[in-house]
């Protein structure tokens, strides 16, 4: 199969699973459509514990809903798309971190991840993810923006079959498949998005590897 079908079959199947794909040219595209998202999204905002408890006036004023400066968590990422990203979200105003990012749990609105391979049979993302701020990234925010190069989609699982087991063979080793926004129907078999991770889930695919 050619690699402009398996590129293809992959956008299909991701796209049926909710995710939002894009194809962009070169790293510098995808950086500039991950702030633009940020900027046009609503900040994260955090419900301060104990506000549902009777409180004095004083503490009355420090509840509710504390609004956040925008924060994109970028970790892993290569040195030279870290410069881009950061000075592109400097200019909007937001904030880029890459480390402690569990000093963020609630304020994380984008997480910028640059994927190992993806899968076309099941339009899944494949991470390496041995960092626990990679991990975070992938869960804490309300979108998570991963960038898979197109000469890095394999038709199948089993056509990579090697190069998982080398990925998998290394201590400590930590793999994750990723197929589609967060979802769950757990709850009286009603589908809900975003309950245990992101919202949404956007799949730039780009030119250069």
């Amino acid at each position: 199969m050619e690699q402009s079908a398996i590129v293809a079959r992959f956008r299909a199947k991701a796209e049926a699973v909710s995710a939002v794909v894009s194809e962009v040219e070169t790293m510098a595209e995808a950086v500039a459509y991950t702030v633009d998202l940020c900027v046009h999204k609503e900040a994260c905002q955090i419900l301060v514990s104990g506000c549902d408890e009777s409180l004095s006036p004083v503490g009355r004023d420090l509840c509710g809903l504390k609004e956040w400066g925008k924060i994109i968590a970028a970790p892993g990422i290569d040195a030279a798309t870290r410069e881009l990203l950061v000075a592109r979200a400097k200019e909007n105003g937001i904030s880029v971190i890459e480390n402690g990012l569990r000093e963020h749990l609630g304020g994380v609105d984008i997480g910028f991840t640059v994927c190992q391979y993806g899968i076309a049979e099941t339009g899944t993302l494949v991470l390496d993810s041995v960092s626990e701020e990679v991990r975070l990234a992938t869960m804490l925010g309300e979108i998570h923006v991963a960038v898979l190069p197109k000469n890095r989609i394999a038709p199948t699982a089993e056509s990579i079959a090697d190069e998982l087991r080398r990925m998998l063979g290394r201590n400590p080793n930590y793999l994750a498949f990723i197929t589609g926004a967060s979802r769950t129907a757990d709850i009286e078999r009603v589908l809900a998005l975003g309950v245990h991770g992101p919202l949404e889930l956007h799949i730039l695919l780009v030119e250069e590897a």
